[in-house]
């Protein structure tokens, strides 16, 4: 029998040893060592092509040559047939569109300087803007017609748009299998619905292997290492450089004790799963290979490993006889391989290859040498890939009984007895500490069995081809042989009464099982008792290598890893979402309404979209209104997005005793580039990856309004609500929220009485220190315009000195605004900013202080302190850009525009600076002598917003933020002492004796603790940042003065979550924190 061994020594001649029967076949030098080249597909370019495929059938090895196919292939065979969207969005902001005004056009002015727009018509549009607007629109029309054909005939003939559908709104797919697929137990084949898929993980190696425990998700990859994940946030939370090849096996004890992992050498590894210390190295005195299988019997505390040399040895953990020093000669490092070792002609050998990353291997606490005695050769005539441990699964035994059962290459399925008198096996002692075989099943040069699962006295058994056999172990019967896939089975299992598997096709899929000795969760009840196949998915366009089952947080998870370098989590909970209970205690509901939330494209600055942004509103209405509000949709005489108006009310009596929180926020967000490559996932489809949620609006701000909402959700099912909170989310926020004053206005009655206002529209000024925003700047946004009484001239054929050309007019007095180092020279501008106070400026100090300790190239403290205070507390000028009538060409065009914005500071009323604004204009352009027409028209403006860090909701939030991300407040954040009418009861801030023992006292913004490995902060005292925004939300300062009521805002996002751009995202255990916060919040306001 001849043996295949893959190394990556390339400088090896390939060679037959004739002693032991190993043909020894090089690989490159960067490759890692894996003898399952097939399943494993390892990076590196052996000498064996890449299609050269093992079929493992009995002691054999038979080897096949076949076509190359990439993964996506069966795909691109199946019958797809894609609806093609609408025309191309249009591109032009409302704020430069003059339809979408009053339609008021200005009376053409004559005569020498005429300035028109200085009387405050600011809803008079100019012909030339109406002109340019127009012109720009059917040019995007244009190009996208032309984009869109280019792109239908780019694509694969089975996904391009069908010309007869196009004008259909909603695109469809329907997805037909090949023919090739045979699936008995499927409905025709075809394929069902995909769960929810929660989170994409990614690392940088193949994900051989899954286990999981209560709090971690661990995964062994082909560089050898245990990439560890939290099962709550799906961060990652640990990388073990745990072996030095790949990591074959991953084996959770049933105790959760210990963690077991086996890997493309001779050693098994025991791990806690707690602390990740490595408290065992198990290795053989025997040249095994790799150890494809491990499990570990409770009963004996021994733990069994199967290997490629075709023999299941073991050892007890607990065994002081087989304990041995670190530096032991018969270590696989240490000792001669008969092999690899073995002497070329001349008497010399190539040294071993020792790579930087062996040294990273942990050592272990304990080393144990595997008795040479125990062992049973030959125990299956081909590789033992897969063995499971089971208590009582056979007559046979006795109920409490421990067997050992083990699937092999050479297609049969073995049970063994598990003997626990003695530690080895000798020859005059044939039961002493052994294994005795009890049962075989199936057929010698059968399929492989690549994994199993024992429920009870069933066996199920995944093999090659895509088969699930079912055993009846008490009477040694084949019940049920299910056609599940077209490729290996590498994972299966019984769960939730239902049947689970993964296959090398890169598909999942769950049957209804008949039997099961866990509880079902009801799905199954509705179907036959056949074996019928109730979904499946693609799940990865790869070789699904490894597969898990497990439940969280009342959650069922199905977890995926392949040779993709992903590990995916799909949320397969039995019920639909639609037809669940309403549970605070489901983590996932607040996800799943996410994800609803986010597919609704309200894009508000997009006529196109305006159906879209009803059905947004119109769902988050449906929202609230489920979870207890009392729900109205608000609107003005415009033809504007409504406003979402929800009330929980509280259960304090009288309820006029109840303080009343208003929450604003905004489900509009800005355009998303679907068609360019920008994005790495559909904006509108909520996707999470590697501990992040992605899609348009899940930062800014769907995910914290989704937040907050749950939030009152959790209080109201405690019975722990005793305020009133009122939501108002708008639709207009991203388009200068049009028309929300005038609805506000016209619906106070309707609103009420308010005593706090609260809102999460930002982000932390890093990925680390929580925050909290305690001042925004205002703005204006102004359009300035020049018009000519000529049409567009030819400029060599009518230029002259006697004509006045407005973009020359345009560009000389937008000159006049700003003088040397940025000064505005608008008269008065600067009149009535308040000055810096000291308590203000040592927060500046602290903030610049920890973000120079985070970034040290961030630059000089004093030069980043400058830096925010210009960019928080400073006003500032920005033309932006420059637009003008006529095509492209040597042409004198009769209208330039441009626009401007303003961004002010407290003390800087917006009617003042308007004023100032335009009689500065007017009074400049007046001197040129012109004979053009000037046009000053402010298309959206906002107040600046200066809030109160030492009043009571500020204090109560900065708790709530210091208890979320883990430590307790120690000081307020200003020395001012509330007033009674600040605060309804004692302040919140107060000190528990452990730490009023501590003494822990912190200035303004200090933080005192580290980072996890993940960049998730876990500090033992942590208070948040208070900083100031350079940029502007209209209605905060709105509301605070319409209502008389204290506004804070809290941040709930990090500074990386790329709002308003490409691949925006939210951590997510930034939304379970935001969650958090706003519990606390809402139930101490």
């Amino acid at each position: 029998m001849t043996e295949i061994c893959y190394c990556d020594k390339g400088e090896h001649q390939a060679k037959l040893n004739g002693s032991n029967g190993v043909l020894h076949i090089p690989c490159s030098p960067k490759s890692s060592t894996s003898s399952l080249t097939a399943s494993l597909e390892t990076p590196s370019q052996p000498i064996i092509p890449k299609n050269f495929v093992w079929r493992l059938q009995g002691g054999r090895r038979a080897s096949s040559s076949t076509a190359s196919t990439e993964p996506d292939q069966a795909d691109a065979m199946a019958a797809v047939d894609v609806v093609a969207k609408g025309p191309i969005d249009g591109v032009l902001r409302d704020s430069f569109d003059p339809w979408n005004r009053h339609n008021k056009r200005r009376q053409e002015g004559g005569g020498k300087g005429n300035v028109n727009g200085c009387d405050g018509n600011d809803d008079e549009v100019c012909k030339g803007c109406i002109k340019i607007s127009r012109a720009r629109a059917s040019k995007a029309l244009r190009d996208g017609k032309r984009a869109g054909s280019h792109e239908s005939s780019t694509l694969p003939t089975a996904a391009r748009p069908n010309p007869a559908n196009s004008t259909k709104p909603n695109p469809t797919v329907t997805v037909t299998m090949p023919g090739t697929l045979q699936h008995s137990e499927l409905d025709d084949g075809g394929l069902k619905t995909a769960p929810d898929q929660l989170q994409e993980l990614k690392h940088d190696g193949s994900v051989l292997s899954i286990a999981v425990s209560s709090e971690y998700i661990f995964t062994g990859t082909s560089k050898g290492q245990i990439v560890v994940w939290s099962l709550g946030t799906y961060q990652l939370v640990r990388t073990i450089q745990a072996h030095k090849r790949s990591v074959l096996c991953l084996f959770l004890s049933q105790d959760g004790k210990y963690l077991f992992s086996t890997a493309c050498e001779p050693i098994i590894n025991v791990w806690c799963p707690k602390t990740f210390t490595r408290l065992y190295e198990i290795y053989s005195t025997y040249d095994v290979g790799d150890v494809f299988s491990v499990v570990y019997s409770p009963q004996n505390e021994t733990v069994y490993f199967g290997t490629q040399t075709q023999y299941i040895q073991w050892v007890g953990l607990k065994d002081e006889d087989r304990k041995v020093s670190h530096d032991s000669a018969n270590h696989p490092d240490r000792r001669q391989h008969k092999f690899f070792d073995s002497r070329a002609v001349g008497g010399t050998s190539t040294p071993r290859r020792t790579e930087d990353y062996y040294s990273l291997i942990p050592r272990a606490e304990t080393v144990l040498e595997v008795d040479p005695y125990a062992i049973e050769k030959y125990a299956h005539y081909g590789w033992v890939f897969c063995m499971q441990i089971a208590k009582g699964p056979t007559v046979l035994v006795d109920d409490d009984e421990e067997v050992l059962i083990s699937g092999g290459g050479d297609g049969t399925i073995k049970l063994w007895r598990l003997n626990d008198k003695g530690p080895g096996y000798h020859e005059d002692e044939d039961t002493k500490g052994s294994i005795q075989e009890l049962m075989v099943l199936g057929e010698d040069d059968a399929e492989s069995v690549m994994s199993l699962f024992v429920d009870g006295s069933f066996l199920y058994a995944g093999k090659l081809g895509g088969i699930i056999e079912l055993w009846d172990l008490d009477t040694k019967q084949r019940l049920r042989v299910i056609h599940a896939h077209t490729g290996n089975i590498n994972a299966v299992g019984l769960r939730f009464g239902l049947l689970w598997s993964a296959s090398t096709d890169g598909f999942a899929s769950k049957h209804s099982a008949a039997h099961t000795t866990e509880e079902s969760n009801g799905t199954s009840q509705n179907v036959s008792q056949r074996y019928q196949c109730l979904s499946r998915w693609k799940a990865h366009n790869a070789k699904i290598l490894s597969a898990a089952v497990a439940t969280y947080q009342n959650n069922q998870l199905f977890i995926t890893g392949a040779n993709d370098n992903t590990v995916r989590i799909w949320h397969v909970n039995g019920a639909p979402a639609e037809t669940e209970e309403v549970d605070g205690e489901h983590e996932d509901m607040m996800i799943r309404s996410l994800r609803q939330f986010v597919s609704y494209k309200t894009v508000s600055s997009r006529p196109e979209f305006t159906e879209d942004c009803r059905k947004g509103a119109t769902f988050l209405g449906s929202l609230f209104k489920r979870l207890g509000a009392q729900v109205e949709m608000l609107s003005s005489d415009g033809p504007h997005n409504p406003v979402v108006f929800a009330k929980f009310s509280g259960k304090l009596e009288p309820a006029e005793k109840r303080k009343r929180v208003l929450f604003y926020g905004h489900y509009d967000v800005v355009p998303a580039d679907m068609a360019g490559e920008n994005w790495k996932t559909d904006p509108f489809k909520l996707v999470g990856q590697n501990g992040y949620l992605y899609g348009r609006g899940v930062s800014d701000n769907k995910g914290p309004i989704i937040a907050a909402l749950y939030a009152v959700s959790d209080l109201l099912q405690a019975k722990a609500l005793d305020s009133d909170i009122i939501f108002l989310i708008e639709g207009e926020e991203e388009s200068g929220s049009r028309g929300f004053e005038e609805t506000i206005l016209k619906h106070k009655d309707l609103i009420g009485h308010i005593d706090y206002v609260l809102l999460a529209n930002s982000y932390w000024l890093d990925d680390e220190v929580p925050c909290l925003t305690y001042g925004l700047r205002g703005v204006l946004h102004a359009t300035v315009c020049v018009d000519s009484k000529h049409p567009d001239l030819h400029s060599g054929v009518d230029g002259s000195n006697m004509i006045s050309e407005p973009l020359t007019d345009l560009t000389l007095l937008l000159g006049k605004l700003k003088g040397p180092r940025n000064k505005v020279n608008i008269p008065g501008f600067y009149d009535g900013i308040l000055p810096i106070t000291e308590e203000e400026e040592l927060r500046y100090d602290d903030i610049a202080s920890i973000l120079i300790k985070r970034n040290p190239t961030a630059g000089p403290v004093d030069a980043l302190k400058r830096s925010l205070m210009a960019r928080w507390r400073e006003p500032n000028l920005t033309i932006h850009r420059y637009n003008v009538s006529g095509p492209d060409g040597s042409l004198i065009s009769s209208h330039a525009t441009a626009n401007v914005s303003i961004r002010l500071v407290p003390g800087q009323e917006v009617e003042e600076i308007i004023s100032k604004l335009k009689s500065f204009l007017k009074t400049e352009y007046e001197k040129f002598d012109s004979d053009n027409t000037l046009t000053v028209r402010i298309d959206n403006k906002a107040e600046p917003w200066l809030g109160v860090p030492g009043n009571y909701i500020f204090r109560t939030l900065e708790e709530a933020v210091m208890r979320a991300w883990g430590g307790s407040s120690s000081s307020s954040p200003s020395t001012s002492t509330p007033s009674d009418t600040d605060s309804p009861s004692s302040p919140s801030s107060s000190l528990s004796d452990n730490e009023k023992a501590n003494g822990v006292t912190l200035p303004p913004n200090a933080t005192n603790g580290e980072t996890t490995s993940t960049g998730a902060a876990a500090p033992k005292t942590r208070k948040p940042l208070y900083i100031r925004e350079g940029g502007s939300i209209p209605p905060i300062r709105f509301l605070e003065k319409e209502f008389n009521a204290p506004a804070a805002h809290l941040p709930c996002g990090q500074a990386s979550d790329s709002a308003h751009l490409h691949n925006e995202r939210l951590r997510l255990v930034n939304l379970q924190k935001s969650r958090e916060i706003f519990t606390t919040v809402f139930r101490k306001l």
